[in-house]
Protein backbone atom coordinates (compact mmCIF):
# COMPACT_ATOMS: atom_id res chain seq x y z
CA UNK A 1 0.00 0.00 0.00
CA UNK A 2 1.20 3.63 -0.97
CA UNK A 3 2.23 5.27 2.02
CA UNK A 4 2.99 9.40 1.43
CA UNK A 5 4.08 10.09 4.56
CA UNK A 6 7.16 7.47 4.09
CA UNK A 7 7.69 9.31 0.74
CA UNK A 8 7.93 12.64 1.89
CA UNK A 9 10.53 11.24 4.89
CA UNK A 10 12.64 9.97 2.10
CA UNK A 11 12.39 12.86 -0.44
CA UNK A 12 13.53 14.86 2.06
CA UNK A 13 16.10 12.65 3.23
CA UNK A 14 17.74 12.45 -0.53
CA UNK A 15 16.99 16.07 -0.78
CA UNK A 16 19.54 16.52 2.35
CA UNK A 17 22.30 14.24 0.96
CA UNK A 18 22.23 15.97 -2.48
CA UNK A 19 22.80 19.56 -0.42
CA UNK A 20 25.23 17.87 1.55
CA UNK A 21 26.95 16.26 -1.21
CA UNK A 22 26.60 19.81 -3.04
CA UNK A 23 28.58 21.74 0.19
CA UNK A 24 31.46 18.56 0.54
CA UNK A 25 32.05 19.61 -3.74
CA UNK A 26 33.96 22.54 -5.95
CA UNK A 27 32.43 22.70 -9.52
CA UNK A 28 35.36 23.93 -12.07
CA UNK A 29 34.50 24.22 -15.75
CA UNK A 30 31.59 22.09 -15.64
CA UNK A 31 32.86 19.29 -13.64
CA UNK A 32 32.01 18.60 -9.97
CA UNK A 33 35.74 17.70 -7.44
CA UNK A 34 35.16 16.59 -4.06
CA UNK A 35 36.21 19.15 -1.61
CA UNK A 36 39.35 16.80 0.15
CA UNK A 37 42.38 18.86 1.23
CA UNK A 38 44.39 17.52 -1.55
CA UNK A 39 41.83 18.89 -4.16
CA UNK A 40 42.43 22.32 -2.00
CA UNK A 41 45.70 21.91 -2.83
CA UNK A 42 45.18 20.81 -6.31
CA UNK A 43 43.20 23.85 -7.07
CA UNK A 44 45.80 26.59 -5.48
CA UNK A 45 48.61 24.39 -7.55
CA UNK A 46 46.64 25.10 -10.46
CA UNK A 47 45.71 28.55 -9.91
CA UNK A 48 42.07 28.70 -8.88
CA UNK A 49 43.11 30.77 -5.84
CA UNK A 50 39.72 31.79 -5.25
CA UNK A 51 37.72 28.56 -5.04
CA UNK A 52 41.00 27.26 -2.73
CA UNK A 53 41.68 29.71 -0.83
CA UNK A 54 38.29 29.08 1.89
CA UNK A 55 39.00 25.79 1.22
CA UNK A 56 42.68 25.59 2.84
CA UNK A 57 41.59 28.02 5.44
CA UNK A 58 39.05 25.35 6.41
CA UNK A 59 41.79 22.49 5.84
CA UNK A 60 44.37 23.88 8.02
CA UNK A 61 42.66 24.71 10.91
CA UNK A 62 41.16 21.24 11.20
CA UNK A 63 43.96 19.49 13.67
CA UNK A 64 42.87 15.51 12.12
CA UNK A 65 44.81 16.36 9.38
CA UNK A 66 47.60 14.03 10.16
CA UNK A 67 49.67 13.93 6.92
CA UNK A 68 52.46 16.18 7.81
CA UNK A 69 53.04 16.86 3.79
CA UNK A 70 49.68 17.44 2.95
CA UNK A 71 49.48 19.96 5.74
CA UNK A 72 52.91 21.37 4.81
CA UNK A 73 50.88 22.20 1.10
CA UNK A 74 48.33 23.10 2.68
CA UNK A 75 50.05 26.07 4.67
CA UNK A 76 52.69 27.14 1.95
CA UNK A 77 49.38 27.47 -1.10
CA UNK A 78 47.40 29.16 1.51
CA UNK A 79 49.97 31.83 2.25
CA UNK A 80 50.53 31.74 -1.60
CA UNK A 81 46.83 32.45 -2.62
CA UNK A 82 46.10 34.50 0.40
CA UNK A 83 48.74 37.12 -0.62
CA UNK A 84 48.14 36.66 -4.18
CA UNK A 85 44.57 38.22 -3.48
CA UNK A 86 45.57 40.36 -0.47
CA UNK A 87 43.99 38.63 2.11
CA UNK A 88 46.33 39.73 5.12
CA UNK A 89 44.67 38.69 7.80
CA UNK A 90 44.18 35.02 6.23
CA UNK A 91 48.04 34.76 4.75
CA UNK A 92 49.13 35.85 8.31
CA UNK A 93 47.12 32.27 9.77
CA UNK A 94 48.82 30.40 7.76
CA UNK A 95 51.76 32.02 8.83
CA UNK A 96 51.45 30.92 12.37
CA UNK A 97 50.83 27.50 11.38
CA UNK A 98 53.79 27.11 9.07
CA UNK A 99 56.18 28.63 11.79
CA UNK A 100 54.51 26.67 14.52
CA UNK A 101 54.63 23.86 13.15
CA UNK A 102 57.33 23.59 10.46
CA UNK A 103 59.87 26.13 11.92
CA UNK A 104 63.17 24.18 9.72
CA UNK A 105 61.11 23.33 6.79
CA UNK A 106 62.63 25.15 3.50
CA UNK A 107 59.58 25.70 1.77
CA UNK A 108 57.61 26.90 4.87
CA UNK A 109 60.84 29.05 5.24
CA UNK A 110 60.99 30.48 1.81
CA UNK A 111 57.21 31.38 1.29
CA UNK A 112 57.48 33.09 4.69
CA UNK A 113 60.28 34.94 3.05
CA UNK A 114 58.15 36.16 0.47
CA UNK A 115 55.28 36.66 2.17
CA UNK A 116 56.82 38.73 5.17
CA UNK A 117 58.52 41.24 2.38
CA UNK A 118 55.32 41.54 0.44
CA UNK A 119 53.53 42.46 3.55
CA UNK A 120 56.16 45.30 4.44
CA UNK A 121 55.87 46.48 1.23
CA UNK A 122 52.08 46.77 1.19
CA UNK A 123 52.27 48.44 4.24
CA UNK A 124 55.11 50.58 3.64
CA UNK A 125 53.27 51.92 0.57
CA UNK A 126 49.55 52.36 2.74
CA UNK A 127 51.55 54.62 4.73
CA UNK A 128 52.69 56.26 2.41
CA UNK A 129 49.46 56.27 0.71
CA UNK A 130 47.14 57.54 3.94
CA UNK A 131 49.87 59.24 5.91
CA UNK A 132 52.38 60.73 3.56
CA UNK A 133 53.42 63.82 6.06
CA UNK A 134 53.22 61.64 8.98
CA UNK A 135 57.04 61.39 11.02
CA UNK A 136 56.71 57.93 10.34
CA UNK A 137 56.12 57.94 6.77
CA UNK A 138 59.94 60.52 6.92
CA UNK A 139 61.07 57.74 9.38
CA UNK A 140 60.46 54.98 7.32
CA UNK A 141 61.55 56.65 3.97
CA UNK A 142 65.32 57.55 6.05
CA UNK A 143 65.46 54.34 6.75
CA UNK A 144 64.81 53.10 2.90
CA UNK A 145 67.38 55.51 2.60
CA UNK A 146 69.89 54.54 5.08
CA UNK A 147 69.96 50.79 4.07
CA UNK A 148 70.79 51.82 0.20
CA UNK A 149 73.94 53.96 1.61
CA UNK A 150 71.79 56.93 0.41
CA UNK A 151 73.48 58.60 3.36
CA UNK A 152 72.59 62.72 3.27
CA UNK A 153 68.99 61.40 1.69
CA UNK A 154 68.40 59.98 4.68
CA UNK A 155 70.22 62.78 7.07
CA UNK A 156 67.60 65.02 5.41
CA UNK A 157 64.63 62.76 6.27
CA UNK A 158 66.43 62.12 9.87
CA UNK A 159 66.40 65.78 10.41
CA UNK A 160 63.18 66.70 8.87
CA UNK A 161 61.48 64.44 11.30
CA UNK A 162 63.22 66.25 14.06
CA UNK A 163 62.08 69.17 13.09
CA UNK A 164 58.55 67.88 13.50
CA UNK A 165 59.27 66.42 16.58
CA UNK A 166 63.07 67.55 18.35
CA UNK A 167 62.09 64.91 21.42
CA UNK A 168 61.06 62.04 19.39
CA UNK A 169 62.31 58.93 21.13
CA UNK A 170 64.97 56.95 18.95
CA UNK A 171 65.64 59.47 16.03
CA UNK A 172 68.66 61.35 17.62
CA UNK A 173 69.93 58.10 18.28
CA UNK A 174 69.17 57.29 14.35
CA UNK A 175 70.86 60.52 13.31
CA UNK A 176 73.98 60.02 15.64
CA UNK A 177 74.78 56.36 14.02
CA UNK A 178 74.04 57.60 10.13
CA UNK A 179 76.73 60.51 11.03
CA UNK A 180 79.41 58.38 11.99
CA UNK A 181 78.51 55.36 9.30
CA UNK A 182 79.00 58.29 6.55
CA UNK A 183 81.93 56.96 4.22
CA UNK A 184 85.02 59.82 5.04
CA UNK A 185 83.17 60.88 8.69
CA UNK A 186 85.75 63.29 9.83
CA UNK A 187 86.12 65.15 13.63
CA UNK A 188 83.06 67.58 12.99
CA UNK A 189 80.52 64.73 11.99
CA UNK A 190 82.04 62.45 15.32
CA UNK A 191 81.41 65.47 17.66
CA UNK A 192 77.91 65.79 15.90
CA UNK A 193 76.96 62.37 16.85
CA UNK A 194 77.96 62.40 20.21
CA UNK A 195 75.80 64.93 21.01
CA UNK A 196 72.92 63.45 18.86
CA UNK A 197 73.27 60.16 21.14
CA UNK A 198 73.27 63.22 24.35
CA UNK A 199 70.12 64.37 23.54
CA UNK A 200 68.83 61.01 22.99
CA UNK A 201 69.55 60.11 26.16
CA UNK A 202 68.02 62.86 27.28
CA UNK A 203 65.20 61.87 26.26
CA UNK A 204 65.23 58.09 26.32
CA UNK A 205 67.73 57.57 29.68
CA UNK A 206 67.31 54.15 29.06
CA UNK A 207 68.77 54.11 25.87
CA UNK A 208 71.27 51.13 26.17
CA UNK A 209 72.69 51.58 22.37
CA UNK A 210 73.18 54.93 22.71
CA UNK A 211 75.45 54.24 26.21
CA UNK A 212 77.34 51.57 24.23
CA UNK A 213 78.26 54.19 20.95
CA UNK A 214 78.79 56.93 23.65
CA UNK A 215 81.27 54.10 25.58
CA UNK A 216 83.30 52.92 22.35
CA UNK A 217 83.66 56.75 21.09
CA UNK A 218 85.44 57.33 24.31
CA UNK A 219 87.26 54.16 24.74
CA UNK A 220 88.97 55.24 20.70
CA UNK A 221 89.81 58.22 22.07
CA UNK A 222 91.28 56.56 25.18
CA UNK A 223 89.01 57.92 27.75
CA UNK A 224 88.89 55.27 29.88
CA UNK A 225 86.79 56.65 33.18
CA UNK A 226 84.21 57.62 30.57
CA UNK A 227 84.57 54.43 28.39
CA UNK A 228 83.85 52.91 31.77
CA UNK A 229 80.83 54.98 32.59
CA UNK A 230 78.68 54.95 29.49
CA UNK A 231 79.56 50.75 29.12
CA UNK A 232 78.66 50.10 32.95
CA UNK A 233 75.37 52.69 32.43
CA UNK A 234 75.05 50.47 29.15
CA UNK A 235 74.89 46.50 30.71
CA UNK A 236 72.62 47.90 33.24
CA UNK A 237 70.22 48.87 31.06
CA UNK A 238 70.71 45.37 28.56
CA UNK A 239 72.06 42.73 30.92
CA UNK A 240 71.91 41.04 27.22
CA UNK A 241 74.27 43.61 25.88
CA UNK A 242 77.49 41.26 24.75
CA UNK A 243 79.63 44.23 23.37
CA UNK A 244 79.03 46.42 25.93
CA UNK A 245 80.11 43.92 28.27
CA UNK A 246 83.27 43.39 26.18
CA UNK A 247 83.56 47.26 25.84
CA UNK A 248 83.31 47.57 29.41
CA UNK A 249 86.35 45.00 30.11
CA UNK A 250 88.56 46.19 27.24
CA UNK A 251 88.68 49.57 28.85
CA UNK A 252 89.43 48.06 32.71
CA UNK A 253 91.61 45.98 30.88
CA UNK A 254 93.46 49.48 29.66
CA UNK A 255 93.10 51.12 32.79
CA UNK A 256 95.22 47.85 34.25
CA UNK A 257 91.77 46.77 36.24
CA UNK A 258 92.36 43.25 35.57
CA UNK A 259 90.78 41.74 38.84
CA UNK A 260 87.81 44.29 37.54
CA UNK A 261 87.57 43.05 34.05
CA UNK A 262 87.51 39.03 34.34
CA UNK A 263 83.70 39.80 35.33
CA UNK A 264 81.88 41.94 32.22
CA UNK A 265 84.36 39.94 30.24
CA UNK A 266 83.14 36.44 31.40
CA UNK A 267 80.21 38.02 30.63
CA UNK A 268 81.07 38.81 27.41
CA UNK A 269 82.35 35.33 26.57
CA UNK A 270 78.97 33.54 27.69
CA UNK A 271 77.04 36.04 25.57
CA UNK A 272 79.21 35.65 22.57
CA UNK A 273 81.14 32.43 22.83
CA UNK A 274 82.05 33.11 19.46
CA UNK A 275 83.98 36.37 19.62
CA UNK A 276 87.65 35.96 19.72
CA UNK A 277 88.37 39.36 20.97
CA UNK A 278 85.89 38.45 24.02
CA UNK A 279 88.38 35.29 24.44
CA UNK A 280 91.51 37.44 23.91
CA UNK A 281 91.01 39.90 26.50
CA UNK A 282 89.82 37.60 29.46
CA UNK A 283 92.61 35.47 28.54
CA UNK A 284 94.93 38.98 29.34
CA UNK A 285 93.15 39.50 32.32
CA UNK A 286 93.24 36.55 33.61
CA UNK A 287 97.19 36.23 32.91
CA UNK A 288 97.46 39.55 34.41
CA UNK A 289 95.49 38.32 37.91
CA UNK A 290 98.15 35.10 38.13
CA UNK A 291 95.69 32.97 37.14
CA UNK A 292 97.71 31.22 34.08
CA UNK A 293 95.97 28.26 33.40
CA UNK A 294 92.56 29.68 32.93
CA UNK A 295 94.37 32.32 30.89
CA UNK A 296 96.01 29.77 28.67
CA UNK A 297 92.69 28.60 27.89
CA UNK A 298 91.12 30.94 26.90
CA UNK A 299 93.86 32.05 24.59
CA UNK A 300 93.84 28.85 23.58
CA UNK A 301 89.94 29.14 22.24
CA UNK A 302 90.75 32.55 20.99
CA UNK A 303 93.29 30.73 18.48
CA UNK A 304 90.93 28.20 17.45
CA UNK A 305 88.19 31.12 16.27
CA UNK A 306 91.23 33.20 14.65
CA UNK A 307 91.75 29.93 13.08
CA UNK A 308 88.62 29.06 11.79
CA UNK A 309 87.55 33.03 10.39
CA UNK A 310 91.42 32.62 8.35
CA UNK A 311 90.53 29.00 7.19
CA UNK A 312 93.85 28.03 9.10
CA UNK A 313 92.47 26.12 12.29
CA UNK A 314 94.57 26.47 15.45
CA UNK A 315 97.28 29.29 13.47
CA UNK A 316 95.91 32.30 14.75
CA UNK A 317 97.75 35.24 16.52
CA UNK A 318 100.76 33.99 18.91
CA UNK A 319 101.13 37.05 20.93
CA UNK A 320 99.89 34.97 24.22
CA UNK A 321 99.17 37.32 26.84
CA UNK A 322 101.86 37.10 29.58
Amino acid sequence: MFRPGILLSLTTFLTLMAASARAQSVTKGGSKVTSTPQNAVRLAENGHCSEALPLLRKDIAQAQIKDRELRLKTGVNGVRCAMTLHQIDAALEFLRVLTREFPKDPDALYVSVHAYSDLSTMMSQKLAADAPDSYQAHELLAEAFESQGKWDDAEKEYRGVLQQDPNLPGIHFRLGRLLLSKPNAGPEAANEAKQQFAEELKIDPRNAGAEYVLGEMARQAQQWDEAVGHFSRAVKLDPQFGEAFLGLGMSLNAEKQYADAIVPLETAVKLEPRNPDAHYNLAMAFARSGRKEESQKEFAIHQSLIGERSGNAGQGSSNQPQ
